[in-house]
């Protein structure tokens, strides 16, 4: 009988798996993100975003991969391209969840790729919108450690750029790695990034 119960059990479960190509495509979408097949593991979140029409994960990650690959390109033309296609991916993330806090971070992180490329150019018109959405993803999830530490990251990143003392956003990136610390994503598949480069800021800072 119980052969019988197990056997029946790993047949459902190949069922399940076989109807079930969300989770095989975010985990093969992952696999080529951590290959460095950058460009495909966006393409394929994209694919599986048209068919998942209420999950904004699809769209966050390829906006999240195309934001990453923005930074530090030196080429004016395939920084554009990646941006704007980052900020398409996003807006389509923020039609399905306009106030979360994974996207409102993720909307600051492509505003600070821009102005990363070119301060005095983006500076003036964007740094006023990060605040402004690191506030916001504060109030909503005043306890996530992403927003904890972007944040503070990118109060550090303007205290430099102004000549100011970094050391006061040390605390903050010190209480994001406590948060880190209990941090449990909503599924396999939610936001759960961040930890090590917080660890990396928290060293430079008792440096």
């Amino acid at each position: 009988m119980k052969n019988v119960i197990v056997f029946g059990l790993i047949l459902v479960m190949k069922v399940i798996n076989a109807q079930d190509p969300y989770t095989k495509g975010m985990e093969k979408a992952f696999q080529l993100w951590g290959e460095n097949k950058t460009i495909e593991a966006a393409n394929l979140f994209e694919r599986i975003a048209t068919a998942e029409l209420d999950n904004w994960l699809p769209y966050y990650y390829a906006a999240q991969i195309n934001t990453i690959n923005a930074f530090g390109e030196q080429d004016k033309v395939k920084l554009r391209q990646y941006l704007d296609k980052a900020q398409e991916l996003l807006d389509l993330a923020k039609s399905i969840t306009p106030d979360h806090p994974e996207v409102l971070v993720q909307q600051a992180m492509i505003h600070t790729a821009w102005i990363a490329s070119d301060g005095a150019s983006y500076g003036p018109t964007l740094s006023g919108k990060v605040i402004a959405l690191y506030q916001k993803a504060v109030q909503i999830a005043p306890d996530n450690p992403r927003v904890v530490f972007s944040k503070a990251e990118w109060d550090m990143g303007s205290a430099r750029y102004f000549g100011q003392d970094t050391a006061p956003y040390c605390e903050a990136v010190e209480r994001s790695l406590d948060l880190f610390a209990n941090f449990k994503p909503e599924s396999d598949f939610h936001p759960n990034w961040g930890k090590e480069r917080a660890e990396q800021v928290a060293a430079s800072c008792k440096e």
